[in-house]
C-alpha cells in the first residue's frame, strides 16, 4: 500500500491532481469550464487517495490513476476520447519525467539519501515541490506557446466558460 498521509494529499496531491486535469485540458486544446474542471479535479484528488490505499504493487496505480483521469475528462469535461487518452497519457509521461529530473537532482545534485527522503512524509513533501514546480512551468509555456504561435482561443488564452 502507498498511503499518503494528510499533508501529502494537501500540499502535494491537491495541487498536482489541479495541474495534472488543466495539463489535460492544455494537451487535448479544449476549452476549459471552471465548474467542471473544479469538480473533476476534486473526485481525481479522492481517487488518488482511494487508490493509493489498495493493496496493489507499485506502478499498477499509475496506470489506474491514467484510467481514472481519462474517465473524468471524458465524462465530466466533455473532452474527445482520443484527445483525452492522448492528453491523460502525455501529462502523466511529462510528470514522471519531471519527477526523474527531480530525483536525480535530489540523489547527484544536492546528494541526499532518495530512500531517506522518501520514508519521511516532510521531507518527501519538501523534496518533490521542484518536480511540481518543473510540470507547472512546462504547462505554462506550452500554454503560452499554443497562445502566441499557433493563436488558439478557450482556455488556453484565458477565455473560460
Amino acid at each position: 500500500m502507498l498511503r499518503l498521509t494528510l499533508w501529502e494529499v494537501f500540499l502535494r496531491t491537491l495541487p498536482e491532481a489541479f495541474l495534472l486535469v488543466f495539463a489535460v485540458y492544455v494537451f487535448s486544446k479544449t476549452v476549459i469550464n471552471v465548474k467542471k474542471y473544479i469538480i473533476s479535479s476534486t473526485i481525481y484528488i479522492i481517487a488518488v487517495y482511494v487508490i493509493r490505499l489498495l493493496p496493489i504493487q507499485y506502478g499498477v496505480h499509475t496506470i489506474l490513476n491514467i484510467i481514472v483521469i481519462m474517465v473524468l475528462t471524458i465524462n465530466i469535461n466533455k473532452i474527445s476520447i482520443i484527445n483525452s487518452i492522448k492528453a491523460s497519457v502525455m501529462a502523466m509521461i511529462l510528470e514522471f519525467i519531471c519527477e526523474g529530473i527531480n530525483v536525480f537532482m535530489i540523489q547527484y545534485v544536492f546528494e541526499v539519501d532518495v530512500k531517506y527522503v522518501l520514508s519521511n512524509p516532510s521531507f518527501k513533501i519538501l523534496y518533490s515541490i521542484p518536480s511540481l514546480v518543473i510540470f507547472a512551468v512546462i504547462i505554462g509555456i506550452y500554454n503560452h506557446y499554443l497562445v502566441e504561435r499557433k493563436g488558439l482561443t478557450g482556455a488556453i488564452n484565458g477565455k473560460i466558460s
